[in-house]
């Protein structure tokens, strides 16, 4: 007897939610449901079951739910309405703030696929976007831990109380200072900037509904983030030549420690 697909459902297509299809159906073993009200047309080249109406989703085993930072509580409810206790539901969201210790009728599990650009929207999704990046996760789940197997991601089991900070950290906080060092830099400099420049001020075309919701959400943390940075900063104005060499050079190493050749993040505590 032939086994029975899994039934995945996916609310929101930008650019995690657009990856996911992509990567999914390239598989050919799961049966794959589309939420949009912008891009459901464009699904309907990867999966037959695309629709504007979340009621698509309803028989699901698993929902992912990769809406806009702002909307996924909001949708989350609306699920809420629909969906049983045997329907595994999965966010994506940078920010956690407002999931934390939320009762819902269904299996609701926190999650947050470290993977991303500067892109946004349906187009901007690509299949290999997980590919041997980590996907955290607050508790196990067998049909979860398929799915981010499924599309090459590693599971990352962490406690979700210290998710936002740890996001202010390497992520957001990122964003802001791409921001600062773009407008910092005068015109002149700007005409003559290559590689260096370009690599460290990508983030500054993040999004800004993402930067708006995130700062909005996470602003506590953001700034607790960019006091450590400041004073990192004027910590290393008071130090001698000799004494800011030596850090930079155990910077450097920590740094290509950090990643592999193919720049996929393998640091362990």
């Amino acid at each position: 007897m032939e086994n029975k697909k899994i039934k995945i459902g996916i609310v929101g297509l930008g650019l995690i939610g657009s990856s996911l299809l992509k990567a999914l159906s390239k598989k050919g073993e799961y049966e794959l449901f589309c939420v949009s009200n912008s891009s459901f047309e464009k699904a309907l080249d990867f999966t037959k079951n695309a629709s504007s109406d979340i009621e698509i989703v309803k028989n699901c085993d698993i929902v992912f739910v990769c809406c806009e930072v702002s909307k996924t509580l909001e949708t989350l409810d609306k699920l809420n309405n629909i969906l049983d206790k045997n329907t595994v539901v999965a966010d994506v969201c940078s920010i956690k703030k407002e999931l934390l210790n939320k009762d819902f009728n269904f299996d609701f599990i926190l999650s947050h696929p470290m993977a991303g650009t500067e892109k946004s929207g349906f187009d901007a999704g690509f299949e290999e976007l997980f590919e041997n990046n980590l996907w955290l996760i607050e508790k196990e789940n067998d049909i979860l831990n398929e799915i981010i197997l499924s599309v090459g991601a590693k599971k990352l089991l962490i406690d979700m109380k210290d998710h936002d900070f740890m996001c202010a950290q390497i992520s957001h906080l990122p964003a802001l200072l791409s921001y600062a060092l773009f407008d910092s830099a005068q015109d002149k400099s700007k005409q003559i900037a290559s590689s260096g420049f370009r690599d460290t001020t990508r983030l500054a075309m993040t999004n800004e509904n993402l930067l708006n919701s995130m700062y909005e959400l996470n602003q506590e943390n953001i700034e607790k983030a960019l006091d450590l940075m400041l004073e990192k900063l004027n910590n290393l104005k008071k130090l001698s030549l000799d004494e800011k060499i030596e850090l930079f050079k155990g910077a450097a190493l920590k740094r290509k420690q950090m990643y592999d050749d193919l720049g996929k993040n393998i640091f362990k505590i």
